[in-house]
């Protein structure tokens, strides 16, 4: 009676070892496991292959009981990860140096017969069907091969690099870059609307024909975007940058007394362009900036400048101590700049409408806030004022920087064109 039920358990045994080889991983494991429980430890004739299958079984340890722990997708307590796929470890992040669905002993056994390796390449695709990795695996696994996340990236455009061209915008600013020569154009873009009528923006367009400058229509969005949301007026100019003059290579005044301008720490595009503005009007010989905690000759200081910039030479100095030590030297007089109620100082405070110039003079202008350094004030030899119609406030006792610059250049420009002052002109040279 046992000798026949033994038989009959041999016989459903390798039914299931039939069933095992087209079904998958977890159908696999269970029919191993069942296949362990019908055997006899006593069979001596049981098959050598389901033996080394038995011991190989991915959720079987090596005494042939099941083990739910073990079980793939399962922690160590029982429950089941559905975050972690098989041949994703317990941190989440999938190991590609390691073959899915092989361990250390079955690489040693491939080793050995090369008709395991078929096997274990079977085993491995029928991995693949079973879980698909998600999203948020997928950015755990791009986050050990960065490679893997690199993604075509869309070239710059023409537009985008600041180091070879930027772009002006406004009509004067345009039209005067186009006129001035000093930079390189590319291309003019023009709003495509009833805009591109106008007398002012048909003026720019002929320049830039005449210049063989490629003209382009395209919408105020376009426009906008060119312009950072500036005031375009319906034009932009894609050109290569300007950038502050060396001290030195300027020209020498043959006649006259020179006044030359010296700003310091002027940190607002706006406030720089005016400045730039009025020292054109009312004719300074020159404009000196630190290069230090300055703006840069941007179009935003372009355009506040309704176009001077593109006119006027601005020079750059990234030490302007040593600078006007050495113009006072050559007999220069350094002037500079304090609020309507200055601190008590050694050196003498006139108001401007007081002052009258006698030889070449450097105006010193202190940036936002702060004004005139302490090292500049040292140097200087006069301190100008401007004189208040009033009473003032607490934090109102002074003015705007580039409206103060406009008011004090025209005070001293005016003096020196007067013709008291003519007669005591002599030629000079910065």
């Amino acid at each position: 009676m046992w000798v026949n039920q033994h038989r009959f358990n041999l016989v459903w045994c390798r039914k299931l070892q039939t069933l095992v080889s087209s079904s998958r991983v977890g159908s696999q494991a269970a029919s191993y496991h069942l296949t362990a429980c019908l055997l006899s430890e006593e069979d001596k004739n049981m098959d050598t292959r389901v033996k080394r299958r038995l011991r190989r079984s991915p959720s079987l340890p090596h005494d042939g009981k099941k083990d739910f722990r073990r079980s793939p997708g399962l922690h160590d307590d029982g429950k089941k990860d559905f975050r972690r796929p098989p041949g994703l470890p317990h941190d989440g992040k999938k190991d590609f140096r390691r073959s899915p669905g092989l361990h250390d002993e079955e690489k040693k056994d491939l080793r050995r017969s090369p008709s395991k390796i078929k096997t274990s390449l079977e085993q491995n695709q029928r991995r693949v069907d079973v879980p698909r990795v998600s999203s948020e695996l997928r950015k755990l696994c791009l986050e050990d091969f960065p490679a893997e996340r690199e993604r075509p990236v869309r070239p710059k455009s023409e537009l985008d690099s600041r180091s070879e061209h930027e772009v002006v915008f406004g009509v004067a600013p345009c039209l005067l870059a186009l006129t001035q020569g000093r930079r390189s154009a590319y291309e003019l873009f023009v709003k495509d609307s009833e805009t591109s009528q106008r007398a002012s923006v048909v003026n720019v367009c002929e320049e830039a024909h005449r210049r063989g400058v490629r003209i382009s229509r395209v919408s105020k969005k376009n426009l906008d975007m060119m312009s950072s949301g500036g005031v375009h007026q319906g034009v932009c100019l894609k050109a290569s940058p300007l950038s502050f003059l060396t001290v030195g290579s300027e020209p020498k005044r043959t006649s006259g007394l020179p006044l030359w301008l010296v700003l310091e720490r002027i940190q607002d595009p706006m406030n720089l362009g005016a400045i730039l503005r009025s020292a054109y009007f009312l004719g300074v010989d020159g404009v000196i900036s630190s290069l230090r905690h300055s703006c840069p000759l941007s179009p935003v200081v372009s355009k506040a400048s309704s176009g001077i910039m593109e006119v006027m030479g601005v020079y750059g100095h990234d030490n302007l101590e040593d600078l006007l030590k050495l113009r006072a030297a050559q007999g220069w007089h350094v002037v500079g700049t304090v609020g309507a109620e200055p601190e008590e100082s050694h050196v003498p405070v006139v108001p401007c409408s007081d002052f009258h110039m006698s030889k070449p003079l450097m105006l010193l202008m202190g940036g936002e806030g702060d004004g005139l350094s302490h090292k500049l004030l040292s140097l200087c030899q006069t301190l100008l004022t401007i004189s208040a119609g009033r009473d003032l406030l607490p934090g109102i006792e002074s003015l705007n920087v580039s409206v103060a610059t406009g008011i004090l250049l025209h005070s001293l420009l005016h003096q020196r064109n007067s013709p008291t002052c003519s007669s005591q002109q002599r030629t000079a040279a910065p």
